[in-house]
C-alpha cells in the first residue's frame, strides 16, 4: 500500500469558483498512481471544495447566486463580523458545502464523470491564496 501527500496553492481573484481539475490530474499522472483513493482537503473555513459541472458556466453562476441569497452579506443578520461584512456569510457558505472530497482512482486516472470538475469555491470577496491538501492511498 502506498501513500503520498501534496499541497496545491490556489489563488481566487474574487468570490466564486476556480476549477483546478488539471492541477490534480497532473499530480496524479506524475506520481504514477494506478488504483486507490484520492482525498482533497481545504485548510480554510471561509472557502470550500466542490465537484460540479464544468461544461455550462451558467451552473456555476446559478450556484453562486443561490448561495448569495441563502447567506446574504448583511451585517444586521450576524454577530460575527471580525474580518468584514463578507466574513460570516463566507462561514455559512462553507458550512453548507464541503471541506473535503474523495475521488476514486482507476487505471491511473480520477474516475470523474464526463462533465465533472474539481472546484475551489471561494466565499470571500477579496483575492486570497488557498491551500488544498491532496492525499493518495492505494497501489
Amino acid at each position: 500500500m502506498r501513500q503520498e501527500r501534496h499541497l496545491i496553492k490556489l489563488r481566487a481573484a474574487a468570490q466564486g469558483m476556480v476549477e483546478f481539475t488539471p492541477e490534480v490530474a497532473d499530480w496524479v499522472a506524475g506520481e504514477g498512481f494506478r488504483e486507490g483513493l484520492l482525498t482533497l482537503f481545504i485548510r480554510h473555513t471561509s472557502a470550500s471544495l466542490l465537484i460540479q459541472e464544468n461544461a455550462d458556466p451558467d451552473v456555476l453562476y446559478d450556484l453562486q447566486a443561490w448561495m448569495d441569497a441563502a447567506a446574504p452579506q448583511d451585517a444586521r443578520l450576524y454577530r460575527h463580523g471580525a474580518e468584514g461584512p463578507d466574513d460570516m456569510p463566507a462561514h455559512i457558505k462553507s458550512a453548507l458545502t464541503q471541506s473535503h472530497l474523495s475521488i476514486p482512482l482507476g487505471d491511473g486516472k480520477m474516475m470523474l464523470g464526463a462533465w465533472q470538475g474539481i472546484y475551489l469555491f471561494e466565499h470571500r470577496r477579496q483575492p486570497r491564496e488557498r491551500q488544498v491538501v491532496l492525499h493518495y492511498i492505494g497501489e
